[in-house]
């Protein structure tokens, strides 16, 4: 981007900054979410001073067109429409059988299919992939290693990934010993084992809503009912609906995302979060807590863990490296609380031990310091990638339509016209080879019939914005 400033002799100079970042918008030459030219290159290229550059951009960033980003400079914000959030949906407290089975088997069937644009499925990593810096950990890891990489690891994980995942731990305030972590086949398998280390068949647990669908599936696998607890689009959970529910249901244990949520991205403050944790606490109910978007924030800091607040040891800490390196590695892990026994026992019995050369390879990945680089490439990839989706729903879906503002994580909720059926506009999309993830499969009573994820965690290319556009003329059409 070559810029050329139009003098006009009636305007200050900044306004004519003003003006020509606007022009460079219209014409598409800057897109939503892309970084501006930092102050000294627009200064060198315009020729005037930095300070009026400077002023130039605060004018934008007061008018809304752009945002300063802590340490990284400028970049094109997406025009908001008002008032598109998703409203607070009413509470039924009454416990659910969990019945997806059917139209889960129909949605990963489509996520593989070849040709298939895959924005049902949430990969964030996708949108910045590691597998090069990973391929060459793998390697020297093999090379270091030899035969003892074609061993089965120790049940609870291999040890030096366990002290650098408790290091970590320590940034946010968590304090624990490495033993107290059990390494985990992904992050599905640590919320099975937490699940069954807590409860049994018939119980009942509560859940956001909407919530992510693999909880669903567990809860449905295991025999348990489910009791949905609303989501606010901003603060996670509304606690006053869930203090209802366990004043009047026989709660045996809560499933929440308590970092970032999935699908709507909502997130919890550390405040909000200690109430929760209190909240469970007095009643002796634990607290599963889902946090494999942790570290997928867009706001200054990470949020802390709900296990920062426990006193009683009742709060379950799952998370995984699945959504921030790749998801085909299967390292996941668990913080038991006092559960760290039954946890072990479940962990032996269901597969014994994790790929000890897939550990291995993921403790190297964080002691080189490519992790903590690529986390941040991806952050900025996915908020990157967040704001261009939102401008293009904006721009090509009906007038009315409703859509999350995620403060992290890898994927929008959107809300269309009750009359809109998304199970329909699935199939309708996999038609034009596009994969959604239809609302019902979110929630244990089929709610969210006229709502739908779609996941940014993508390779932007311009396919992403066909299909978009795709989806916005079907919705148009839709009966």
């Amino acid at each position: 981007m070559n810029p050329v400033i139009q003098r006009d002799q009636a305007e200050f100079l900044y306004q004519q900054v003003v003006r020509l970042i606007r022009q460079l918008q219209q014409q598409q030459v800057l897109r939503i979410g892309e970084r501006l030219p930092s102050l000294r290159q627009l200064s060198q290229q315009l020729g005037v001073s930095i300070p009026t550059v400077r002023q130039g951009y605060e004018e934008l960033e007061r008018l809304g067109v752009i945002e300063a980003r802590d340490r990284s400079g400028y970049y094109l914000k997406a025009e908001s429409q008002p008032s598109c959030r998703p409203g607070r949906l009413p509470l039924n407290s009454e416990p659910v059988p969990v019945r997806q089975q059917t139209l889960l088997e129909q949605f990963y069937q489509a996520v593989h299919q070849p040709g298939i644009l895959p924005l049902g499925i949430a990969q964030p990593s996708m949108a910045h992939p590691s597998e090069k810096a990973l391929l060459r950990t793998m390697r020297r890891v093999t090379t270091l290693a030899g035969h003892q990489v074609m061993h089965y690891g120790p049940i609870d994980g291999f040890a030096p990934l366990k002290r650098q995942l408790a290091f970590r731990y320590l940034d946010v305030g968590l304090s624990l010993q490495p033993d107290e972590l059990i390494i985990t086949n992904g992050g599905q398998e640590a919320l099975a084992i937490a699940l069954q280390a807590v409860a049994k068949a018939g119980d009942v647990i509560a859940v956001e809503s909407p919530t992510y669908f693999g909880v669903l599936e567990l809860i449905e696998t295991l025999g348990m009912m489910a009791v949905e607890i609303p989501v606010c689009p901003d603060d996670g959970i509304w606690l006053d609906d869930l203090q209802h529910v366990l004043e009047t249901q026989p709660i045996r244990a809560c499933v929440f995302s308590s970092s970032i949520s999935n699908p709507m991205g909502s997130f919890m403050p550390d405040t909000q979060r200690e109430q929760l944790v209190t909240l469970l606490e007095q009643r002796d109910i634990p607290l599963i807590e889902d946090d494999v978007y942790g570290e997928l924030y867009f706001g200054v800091q990470r949020g802390r863990p709900a296990q920062c607040f426990s006193r009683k040891g009742l709060v379950l800490t799952c998370s995984s490296f699945s959504k921030t390196v790749a998801p085909s590695y299967r390292v996941g892990w668990l913080l038991p609380g006092r559960f760290g026994t039954e946890v072990w026992r479940l962990k032996r019995a269901l597969s014994f031990s994790s790929s000890l050369l897939n550990q291995w390879t993921m403790s190297e990945f964080i002691v080189s310091g490519d992790y903590d680089r690529n986390l941040k490439k991806l952050r900025q990839a996915l908020r990157l990638n967040k704001d261009r989706m939102m401008a293009l729903v904006q721009q090509h879906f009906p007038v009315g339509t409703k859509v999350s503002h995620p403060q992290g994580g890898a994927v929008l909720w959107i809300e269309l016209a009750e009359t809109v059926d998304c199970n329909h506009l699935f199939q309708q999309a996999l038609h034009q080879q596009i994969s959604i993830a239809p609302g019902s499969l979110f929630s244990p009573s089929q709610k969210f019939t006229n709502c739908f994820r779609l996941s940014f965690g993508v390779r932007w290319q311009p396919e992403v914005e066909q299909a978009i556009q795709t989806l916005g003329q079907l919705v148009v059409v839709a009966p």
